[in-house]
């Protein structure tokens, strides 16, 4: 398991609050949506029972560990020789979901005036930026107190460095703080797990976070694992790996520990898949009308139909051209009369996948989650669907997927879609690599490639092999670079000169897609660039004119493209694939930027007419083949490739996979399969 890694990028999260008569948007109402997904979890933790199950055969580390979580429950610490875990309690079955009303988003409450003045004073004694009094008060009313008496846990505010809570524990405490120190040590412990799951991991082998421990300067990574255990801070758990050899053998295990709001998000959504698979779909037709709805499909659209009539749960595969096969799924089911509808990523694939389907039926995955978009909710408030069927797949963290999963009515039907090849969520978790792994269900590949050079382009890198195609309409077109300016240089001649004129496609419907944010060829200098050539003005409202376009992230790991049409006293108004949204004030620096330019991570979900691959020298470290994939799979009709790494760019392609993660969800799903008792 690789250790924890910093995101691609960081991501800045909307505080929620709507700007006063502002239209409630589909990302402020999926943060409220979150809050009540947290709640549930937190009542789900309050009702397991129970004791940790006898662990027969552990002797060692595994029997310590084992005796170490039953102390922490009785009230004691562990002993000081273990840090960690036993084994979960017994699975029970898939519980019924928790049905929830539509919610109206409120927004977190502003911590109240005093405290922030008061952590604020704590702040300035510690020698920190006043500007982070606000956030830090987010950490309850007492957060002055608490931060007096645990410096360290000024490392829960985003944003905030280790080397930066010690300046300000050492300015608190004096000589009392030091590396040693039992605060820090379980502070660290559950940053680290933070910063593994803004990478994508919902769980830490114990040797991947104990090294880390060391490297952040932790003397005793052991202990200082073993007391965030105690108090309450982390979760453990000890999973079997394979089977134990003979019947005196002990099995073999590994030793994982979570953030609670991971672990216990990815057992709710272990729970909800299984209900799916494990029960019939609801008897909403005959299985003749499905079976004719089959046979006047074509290809792997007539099996992906077939599939969905008879299992809770499907998973279908392919690139852009194989959504017509959702597509079909979606028209079929409602020539039944059912109440079938379709989620995806973002407003921009909403709008592309809706002129494929009859009907108002497609919503963004937010807006169903919300209520924002979609059918809305039953009376027991599940989601009034009989078909639902999620697009961009791979996009799903397991905090979101748990909330879908269970939303769904019993006897609903449930088809994941997406491509597999393009990078994985934002967030935690790799729920659709690790269902197409555990073979749970259904598995529909699509056999209808994405069309002409573009296509073969593509294909060829998904399968690691970088290929060179016949392009005679400029589909695909190199632009070599010797350096970071002449990169900058050729990426704006090409948006707003070459593509243009020789393909007939506009600036506003191309997109620049770079490696990262910062360096010499970031999306911060690409766009600065763009901005003066295409859209030149004084930056009236925070550094924004009106026509900029930009990126806005109303919640982590989520970024809407839209476009500025004007500020006023309430905050920037922007126009996000249709939808108005008003950014107040005090949000704009932290939630938008310029959008000429965009990471592979912002954009993936869409796609345009035209696409400009910028990867200079420095990007190498970067490059992977999910990250090439992704990028150039954002173009439609045209891609140029403004290419300075040489011969990385094919080793890339060819030797570097997708980073691996390490997560729970199969080893939670296989008990509850049909046939796991055999």
């Amino acid at each position: 398991m690789s250790t924890p890694e910093t995101p691609e990028e960081p991501r800045s999260a909307d505080d929620g609050t709507p700007a006063e008569g502002a239209q409630v948007s589909e990302a402020e109402a999926e943060l409220a949506a979150q809050r009540l997904e947290r709640e549930r979890i937190e009542r789900r933790k309050a009702e397991r029972q129970g004791p940790i199950e006898a662990g027969a055969k552990l002797s060692g580390t595994a029997a310590d560990l084992l005796a170490a979580v039953r102390a922490v429950e009785s009230g004691e610490k562990p002993p000081a020789t273990v840090f960690e875990e036993a084994r979960p309690a017994p699975r029970r079955p898939a519980p019924e979901p928790v049905r929830r009303a539509p919610v109206v988003p409120e927004g977190p409450a502003a911590p109240a005036e005093g405290t922030v003045g008061e952590v604020q004073e704590v702040l300035t004694r510690g020698g920190a930026p006043a500007a982070l009094a606000a956030p830090a008060a987010a950490l309850g009313e007492d957060a002055a107190d608490l931060l007096r008496e645990d410096p360290w846990q000024l490392l829960r505010v985003p944003g905030v460095r280790p080397e930066q809570a010690d300046g300000f524990a050492r300015a608190l405490l004096g000589g009392e703080a030091g590396p040693d120190d039992e605060r820090r040590g379980r502070a660290l412990t559950v940053w680290l797990l933070e910063q593994a799951a803004a990478a994508g991991h919902t769980v830490l082998e114990t040797a991947a976070l104990t090294e880390a421990l060391g490297r952040q300067g932790v003397p005793g990574p052991e202990d200082a694992v073993r007391n965030a255990i105690a108090e309450g801070d982390v979760l453990v758990f000890q999973d079997a790996v394979g089977e134990a050899v003979g019947e005196d053998e002990e099995q073999p295990v590994r030793v994982l520990v979570g953030l609670e709001r991971c672990a216990l998000a990815e057992e709710s959504l272990a729970d909800g898949l299984a209900r799916l698979i494990n029960s019939a779909p609801k008897q909403d037709g005959a299985a003749e009308e499905w079976e004719r709805a089959a046979s006047a499909a074509e290809g792997s659209a007539a099996d992906l139909i077939r599939a969905a009539s008879g299992h809770g749960l499907v998973l279908h595969t392919g690139g852009e051209a194989a959504l017509a096969e959702p597509a079909a799924l979606l028209n079929a089911a409602h020539g039944m009369g059912l109440r079938a509808w379709a989620a995806t990523h973002s407003p921009v694939g909403r709008e592309r996948f809706a002129s494929r389907v009859d009907g108002p039926a497609v919503a963004t995955v937010a807006g169903l989650l919300s209520g924002a978009e979609g059918p809305g909710r039953d009376p027991e408030g599940a989601l009034a669907v009989d078909l639902l069927v999620v697009l961009d797949a791979p996009q799903l963290d397991v905090e979101t997927a748990a909330l879908l999963s269970e939303s769904l009515p019993d006897g609903a039907r449930l088809v994941l879609s997406g491509d597999p090849a393009v990078l994985w969520s934002v967030g935690p978790g790799r729920v659709f690599a690790d269902l197409l792994a555990a073979r749970a269900c259904p598995q529909i590949a699509s056999r209808r490639p994405d069309p002409g050079p573009l296509g073969e382009l593509v294909s060829g890198i998904g399968v690691g092999e970088l290929l060179q195609v016949e392009a005679p309409e400029k589909e695909v077109v190199i632009v070599p670079v010797r350096d970071a300016g002449e990169a900058v240089h050729r990426t704006v001649q090409l948006v707003a000169d070459s593509v243009p004129r020789a393909l007939g496609v506009p600036a506003e419907e191309t997109q620049v897609i770079t490696p990262g944010h910062g360096g010499a060829v970031g999306t911060r200098v690409l766009n600065a660039a763009l901005k003066e050539r295409l859209n030149p003005g004084p930056g009236r409202f925070a550094g924004f004119d009106p026509g900029d376009r930009v990126a806005w992230s109303p919640a982590p790991g989520r970024t809407l493209p839209g476009r500025v049409v004007g500020a006023d006293g309430q905050g920037l108004r922007l126009d996000c694939a249709g939808e108005t949204v008003v950014v107040p004030r005090d949000r704009v620096e932290q939630t938008v930027r310029h959008g000429w330019a965009l990471t592979a991570h912002q954009a993936v979900g869409a796609r345009w007419p035209a696409a400009v691959v910028v990867l200079p020298g420095d990007a190498v470290p970067a490059l992977s083949r999910p990250w090439i994939y992704t990028a150039f799979s954002r173009a439609d009709r045209h891609l140029s490739v403004v290419h300075g790494v040489d011969q990385a760019l094919q080793r890339a392609v060819a030797e570097i996979p997708a980073k691996p993660r390490t997560t729970r969800l199969p080893v939670l799903l296989a008990p509850q399969l049909p046939g796991a008792a055999e």
